[in-house]
């Protein structure tokens, strides 16, 4: 159960299967090399998932701070971001850039050496502390998990941030006005009794259709200077309703003219229409 034990025998796993790649012509046996890397990405995978648990637990309270995550699309927030960037930077030293500018990969090229450096470094001294006391951390081990973290967190944003756009603020704030919306829309939902709590509780698969519909309709009438305000043009709105401006200016505009019995009765209907 001890972390450190774990670490040792991951860290001999990566090893070995280092060993094998080394000592395989790939040219004459092509699909045993294939294997030998997946199984050298598996073992990398675990490898970095022991080391995550071992800095919760040694320096929770140093950990470098991971808010610029927020600013990520969605698709690249996966489990194996950091096998990922792991791979990355051993293909930035070799001098393969992948899908980036030659220019980018070269000013990525020190972060990247320095990253996989403090891993080596880590990985030894992690090591030897696993068969010597196995259930301390001492400074020194402390000092070069810090070091570590904040390696990795800084070459996962600038190599991130050189491949795709990463959000701006006024994106995020904008996301986070959306986040509001549905919150406010459904609060008002189950004061109306549109929607019950048990719905909710339950995960209704209505609830998916449900909500995005009532909160277009508190967006436009109910809250009109949140996110979907109409007065702010197309650039300033988010990417989740810019490209429906038009059509939602002739929503607003027959919303408009119902009655409050009209928008209850239409507003009724979206909760139960597939």
């Amino acid at each position: 159960p001890r972390l450190l034990s774990q670490f040792f025998f991951a860290d001999e796993r990566v090893t070995r299967v280092v060993a094998e790649i080394n000592g395989l012509d790939a040219e004459l046996d092509p699909q045993q090399y294939l294997a030998l890397l997946n199984q050298l990405h598996l073992s990398q995978a675990h490898l970095l998932a022991v080391l995550e648990r071992i800095m919760e637990e040694c320096i929770p309270t140093q950990r470098h701070s991971r808010d610029y995550l927020v600013k990520f699309p969605e698709e690249l927030l996966v489990d194996n971001l950091g096998n990922h960037m792991l791979f990355a930077a051993e293909c930035l030293l070799a001098g393969t850039f992948l899908d980036m500018e030659e220019s980018d990969g070269a000013q990525l090229r020190p972060q990247a050496r320095n990253l996989l450096c403090s891993l080596e470094l880590v990985r030894t001294v992690l090591r030897e502390q696993s068969l010597s006391q196995p259930n301390s951390y001492p400074e020194p081990v402390r000092a070069v998990l810090i070091q570590f973290d904040r390696l990795f967190a800084e070459f996962e944003l600038s190599y991130v941030s050189s491949l795709v756009a990463v959000k701006s603020p006024d994106e995020i704030y904008r996301q986070q006005e959306i986040i509001v919306l549905f919150c406010e829309t459904v609060e008002r939902a189950l004061h109306l009794g549109y929607l019950t709590q048990e719905m909710i509780d339950g995960y209704e698969p209505l609830l998916m259709f449900t909500i995005p519909r009532l909160a277009i309709i508190s967006g436009l009438l109910i809250y009109p200077e949140g996110p979907l305000s109409l007065e702010r043009s197309p650039e300033e709105m988010s990417r989740v309703f810019s490209p429906f401006y038009n059509l939602l200016k002739k929503i607003r505009d027959l919303l408009r003219v119902l009655s409050a019995e009209e928008l209850c009765l239409l507003e009724r209907s979206l909760c139960t229409a597939e």
